[in-house]
């Protein structure tokens, strides 16, 4: 195992599985172009593959671990369920699908992607993935951009506990509030879009922080995340930005500059809205 591997810090979800707390995220990544990117990144030290059905390339990543040489246990491997098998028997059968794209026995982490509560019925969703979950190919389920009424209800109605929500979360959207109730339920927050889909890179705040620690601005915002206790997987295909991304362990903010980014928030998204999503989004 690589040195960087060795540092990555990871968080304890609620049912004991640990997940590294530095990721790599293969969205928007093309499928024919997915193998040589994982394994850049396994190179470089991630041991943490985000992915989903709706990406189309899962089956990159699987040809990457098999190639990479790497245990199967020291890979932690995410990916979600996609919005047109929300009905419970397609929910299972599309993670059996999942599990074929990837060559592998079980996934480490399988989340409903969407809860589209105006076109489906999440919770009936979320009791198949219970079924999936108690036949052990899942080590753990959880959910991606649910919003505090949607985890209340899956809390109110349902048996297992998220262990995940994978939201929409950086400096200018920090979801305060969904991720206090998160947290109090002891379901962990990942944050997909971390830098904002770059909108942040350009802040003077976290310039003159990066400045302040001799870092890049998506190092300090990387740094951020993991200071709050978010699971991150930043996204990119060039070695030097994923290398960037993953040497984020050699520094820490102060309070003072954690309170200064916190209080960036413009409640800004970079994606759409969970309470009035109602399709797939784009891969």
């Amino acid at each position: 195992m690589s040195d960087g591997a060795m540092r990555t810090p990871h968080v304890t979800l609620n049912n004991g599985v640990k997940i590294p707390q530095l990721g790599f995220g293969v969205f928007q990544i093309p499928p024919d172009e997915t193998k040589d990117a994982v394994l850049q990144a396994f190179e470089v030290g991630y041991r943490h593959i985000d992915t989903a059905q709706s990406y189309r390339n899962e089956r990159g990543v699987g040809e990457a671990l098999a190639e990479s040489g790497l245990d199967r246990a020291d890979v932690f491997v995410t990916s979600k369920l996609n919005n047109a098998a929300h009905a419970p028997q397609a929910a299972r059968d599309a993670f059996d699908r999942t599990l074929d794209q990837l060559g592998t026995e079980y996934v480490d982490l399988f989340l409903i992607h969407w809860p589209l509560a105006m076109l489906s019925d999440y919770v009936e969703t979320w009791r198949a993935l219970e079924d999936v979950y108690a036949s052990g190919r899942a080590k753990a389920i959880g959910v991606s951009n649910f919003q505090r009424a949607h985890l209340r209800r899956l809390l109110d109605e349902t048996t297992v506990v998220p262990a995940v929500n994978q939201i929409e979360v950086h400096p200018y959207l920090t979801q305060t509030g969904l991720r206090a109730l998160a947290f109090e339920h002891g379901i962990a927050v990942e944050a997909w879009s971390p830098l904002g889909q770059g909108a942040v890179l350009g802040d003077e705040t976290i310039a003159r922080i990066a400045h302040a620690h001799d870092r890049t601005p998506a190092q300090v915002i990387l740094r951020w995340h993991l200071q709050h206790g978010h699971v991150v997987f930043p996204k990119s295909v060039t070695r030097a930005r994923v290398e960037e991304n993953f040497d984020v362990f050699g520094f820490e903010l102060t309070a003072e500059d954690l309170t200064d980014i916190d209080g960036l928030n413009r409640d800004e998204r970079t994606g759409p809205d969970p309470d009035t999503f109602d399709r797939m989004p784009p891969a």
